[in-house]
């Protein structure tokens, strides 16, 4: 396929403007522009712990969702020599690195529907205070900490940190993927029993539980489902697309006393 082609239809369905508007840095990262897509390498981040096997499998393209050089390069590479050289040894090779990030998050079929979706919601909708963020209707009612349990099983989450000091029955949840935790008071105001996300500082985590409201924090790494959604998004352009997804980010271990 064209990557021209490729590239114009993506930006279709997940138009940089947004990005913009969230001050974010999407697009074209890295490496040399290519013709043709044949082969496409999906990441959630591109680094040196990847980079080799991400490589190995000759990719024209490699998407990531979070921005492999987020600022501006002089910038970024005084500040990061690892990510320079990593940058300037990808700039030799025919490849090209891409990133969709906050376009992805916010634009419909992306990163928040597709984990609404994922959590059996229904009537799902952006919330009017945070439009990246997603809420919709629970399968069934569930006590807070049942609730809890199968988020944690339909996100493919190995833990979570749990507030909850708001109602002990879950009707509805709202949630934002990534380090969405100080939006929380959209999905309170909204009529939202729970709010999911990731990345609480501990005083966000003291606000929430002064407003009476639950919240369940869970690690970044959720956002893994990019490599589903996006993988699906491709093969509706192109079914001839050879598409590899590379799930290289797990959460980290949780260590416990005796």
């Amino acid at each position: 396929m064209k990557t021209r082609t490729l590239l114009t239809r993506l930006g279709r369905l997940y138009p940089k403007r947004i990005a913009l508007k969230n001050k974010d840095r999407v697009g074209f990262m890295a490496g040399q522009k290519v013709e043709e897509v044949k082969t496409i390498v999906l990441l959630l981040d591109l680094d040196t712990l990847v980079v080799d096997e991400a490589l190995s499998r000759k990719p024209d393209l490699i998407l990531t969702h979070h921005p492999f050089i987020y600022g501006p390069r002089s910038k970024v590479f005084k500040r990061d020599e690892q990510k320079r050289d990593l940058a300037l040894r990808i700039d030799k090779l025919p490849v090209m690195v891409y990133s969709l990030h906050t376009n992805f998050d916010e634009a419909p079929n992306g990163m928040n529907d597709a984990l609404a979706e994922a959590l059996g919601l229904s009537d799902i909708k952006p919330l009017d205070g945070d439009p990246m963020a997603r809420g919709g209707l629970l399968p069934e009612v569930m006590d807070v900490k049942a609730f809890s349990e199968y988020a944690l099983s339909k996100l493919d989450a190995p833990y979570g940190l749990l507030v909850d000091d708001g109602k002990k029955e879950i009707r509805s949840a709202a949630i934002i993927g990534g380090g969405g935790s100080r939006t929380w008071r959209h999905a309170q105001d909204e009529g939202y029993d729970i709010y999911l996300s990731g990345d609480a500082p501990h005083h966000v985590r003291r606000d929430i539980m002064n407003a009476g409201y639950n919240y369940l924090d869970l690690p970044h790494e959720i956002e893994n489902i990019f490599l589903v959604k996006m993988k699906e998004v491709l093969l509706s352009i192109d079914p001839t697309l050879k598409v590899i997804s590379i799930k290289h980010e797990i959460p980290p271990k949780v260590v416990k006393t005796a």
